[in-house]
């Protein structure tokens, strides 16, 4: 136990740094808009090229992860984003800084399902739930809190966040090699997803879960990308302010998480769970529209993120629940919805953005608002077997 606890906590020290290079770059999008004499829809299409290129990869990752290793798949894809967030520090051209991004995607798939996987591995059915929980913490906080770093440290120059990242991804990188050993599981595993592969999208079991993770990825994306173009627009906020407001609700959302969500998942279930966290995150989205002060868009942005980090652990967990010996493929498909949401989000956010800042959160209230309508109707395991 005490082993399975230590590589739990190497697993998501790894996932969370992974991911707090996506969203390094939200508080200097401003700076660079400005640097760079771009508009808000090509900022869209930079914040997009991680996730699209995580999206190309991540089918073929999910296959790897079972048939080489997840132990090999998590240290090459630090490895991977060690060397796109130097390539993003040292970058002086657009083109340069879009090639940073998709080295980074492809990190992120092959990181992201070769650790859901591992986890599966090394906990039984009533830990997992709680691991998981831990795991999408991990994911939401890198996710949430890279601005609040990147606000930070850019104080001391735009690229300095990039440095950072690239730095202590390449000791994780180390510290994996030397503390991580590959899971025990059953062969047979592999030739299962090889046999059953890309068609197990569409199955009852796997497609509606499958279809919230890119409604929820769509909304925190679009939500997130654009959020610091809205406020330096609409409230003249500084690098700092974004920061406070993005680090305040990553704080909240973790604890969220981590003491929260076992105890609502087993008392709600994960389906009822996904449903309400998709209509609070509908309506919270759409209120930073009508904020209209420093603390109101605070206060908004640090609950609207509650939602969106307690529906990704009980997605996860649902799905390790069901996918028997395809957690492989499972994680590769998660990461692959999760991609499509976030290509998607920014790059539409951006457009939108452009028009007026405001319609990007009213389009993604709307694609939240469906979530949910779709979430009701969701029949869990037990009921698409009566």
């Amino acid at each position: 136990m005490k082993n399975s606890n230590m590589t739990l906590t190497i697993l998501l020290i790894n996932l969370f740094i992974a991911f707090l290079g996506i969203g390094l770059v939200i508080p200097v999008l401003p700076t660079l808009m400005n640097e760079l004499h771009i508009t808000g829809k090509v900022l869209g299409y930079l914040v997009a090229a991680f996730a699209l290129t995580q999206l190309a990869v991540s089918p073929f990752a999910g296959k790897l992860v079972d048939s080489i290793g997840r132990k090999k798949m998590i240290v090459f894809g630090l490895f991977f984003f060690s060397f796109s967030e130097l390539l993003f520090a040292m970058g002086n051209s657009l083109y340069v800084l879009f090639l940073s991004r998709m080295l980074g995607g492809v990190s992120a798939a092959f990181i992201m399902p070769a650790v859901t996987a591992f986890i599966a591995d090394i906990t039984t059915i009533d830990e997992r739930p709680k691991a998981l929980g831990y795991m999408s913490a991990s994911i939401s906080t890198g996710f949430i809190i890279g601005p609040g770093i990147g606000g930070f440290l850019a104080e001391y120059g735009t690229r300095v966040p990039f440095f950072f990242a690239a730095l202590i991804a390449c000791i994780a990188a180390i510290l994996s090699i030397l503390l991580l050993r590959e899971p025990n599981r059953p062969v047979e595993e592999i030739e299962v997803v090889q046999v059953k592969g890309i068609k197990r999208i569409i199955s009852p079991l796997y497609f509606t879960a499958f279809i919230l993770i890119f409604i929820s990825a769509f909304g925190l994306a679009s939500f997130e990308a654009i959020f610091g173009l809205f406020v330096d627009h609409k409230f003249q906020f500084t690098p700092k302010d974004i920061a406070i407001a993005i680090t305040g609700g990553a704080m909240v959302g973790a604890f969220a998480q981590v003491v929260l969500f076992d105890w609502l998942a087993r008392h709600l279930g994960e389906v009822k769970l996904i449903t309400y966290c998709l209509l609070v995150s509908a309506v919270l989205v759409f209120a930073v529209t009508v904020a209209f002060s420093y603390m109101s868009i605070l206060i908004v942005t640090i609950i609207a993120f509650i939602g969106f980090d307690l529906m990704r652990p009980a997605v996860t967990s649902y799905l390790s629940k069901v996918a028997g010996n395809e957690q492989g493929f499972v994680g590769g498909m998660n990461s692959m919805f999760t991609s499509i949401g976030n290509v998607f989000g920014p790059i539409i956010g951006g457009m939108l953005f452009d028009k007026n800042v405001d319609f990007p959160f009213i389009f993604a209230a709307i694609v939240l608002t469906v979530g949910t309508i779709l979430a009701f109707r969701w029949k869990t395991p037990e009921q698409l077997q009566v």
